[in-house]
């Protein structure tokens, strides 16, 4: 039992064991409440109730925040709802490309959320690796921080002053290994990721992958290109590894249930990107100041940041607003 108590109590990384085991628990619940409540059996989520599941997933962020400046105090929950944010507007940036896939792999809507919530499962994992290295990196030679930094400030002015040109989900290299590499049926199987079918050549049954699958694995790809930016956005705002994951996690469990309310309206969210990309110049001037000058206060990073992400989508809502919620 002192064994098992001491292990509860142990920090990791600056943080006790049991905070970790908390927030894992809670992931869990609610993955658990997604796919065997939710999505128990298949049905296409509408923008109503993406909306108001969204709503909840906010709330759970909400309330954890409030359970942050509890057990941690007021900077940390400060830390913590400014990388939240910080990830939750750059998710909206990914919802396209997410859309792109499922598009070109003809995966209909009543199967893509339980592929995006299988997904959490994998970005949990990545994205956990990803801030255990960044931390790791941190800790040994803080200068590492300057150059998150830069990366920052030239993300964001190259999202600035550079056009995106459309993007061929075919042309993409891991669409065309996955497809050499793997046996791939070319319809649909429901919801299934892996079937077994007689091999065209042998009449062996053999294991192949459907689309759903390969969407599965190039959405997931997607997410650990995405988190190039976002982990070294939230690591400017803190490198407590704790509020790090926290945060990045509680945005990316609510992007899911937003994705198809925001897939209708993705278009009208057109001029949101400057606005993601003065967030990313900011936040890496700020590693900068914070460096140099001394630490900036928590409560301004995030009016600062909340101000930038909200002029941003009323701006893009007001400049589309003749376009309506279009057809989806």
């Amino acid at each position: 039992m002192d064994t098992l108590i001491s292990l509860i109590t142990a920090d990791i990384v600056g943080t006790p064991a049991w905070l970790w085991l908390s927030f894992l628990a809670i992931v869990f619940v609610l993955l658990a409440f997604d796919l065997g409540v939710l999505n128990k059996g298949n049905k296409e989520l509408g923008i109503g109730e993406s909306l108001r599941l969204s709503l909840f997933y906010i709330f759970v962020a909400v309330l954890f925040g409030g359970w942050v400046w509890y057990s941690r105090g007021a900077d940390a929950s400060m830390q913590y709802f400014t990388g939240y944010a910080i990830e939750k507007a750059l998710s909206i940036d990914n919802v396209f490309v997410i859309s792109l896939i499922f598009s070109y792999f003809a995966i209909p809507r009543i199967y893509q959320y339980r592929a995006l919530v299988w997904g959490i499962i994998a970005v949990l994992v990545l994205r956990g690796l990803m801030i255990g290295v960044g931390a790791a990196l941190v800790q040994e030679y803080d200068w590492v921080l300057l150059l998150f930094g830069a990366f920052l400030v030239a993300t964001g002015i190259k999202m600035l002053i550079v056009k995106e040109g459309e993007q061929d989900i075919s042309k993409n290299p891991v669409v065309r290994l996955l497809s050499r590499v793997l046996r791939v049926t070319p319809q649909l199987h429901g919801q299934r990721f892996i079937v077994r079918q007689p091999h065209p050549v042998t009449g062996k049954m053999v294991l192949w992958v459907t689309p759903l699958f390969l969407a599965l694995v190039v959405i997931n790809i997607a997410d650990l290109v995405f988190a190039v930016d976002s982990v070294p956005a939230i690591f400017a705002i803190t490198t407590d590894t704790y509020i790090v994951f926290t945060a990045n996690i509680m945005a990316i469990l609510g992007l899911r249930a937003l994705y198809f309310a925001l897939a209708a309206m993705v278009h009208r969210f057109e001029y949101l990107k400057y606005a993601l990309a003065l967030v990313l110049v900011f936040i890496g001037g700020k590693i900068f100041w914070n460096y140099f000058y001394g630490k900036l206060d928590p409560a301004v990073s995030l009016s600062v940041t909340l101000a930038m992400i909200a002029g941003g989508v009323v701006f893009s809502l007001w400049k589309t607003r003749k376009t309506g919620l279009g057809a989806h």
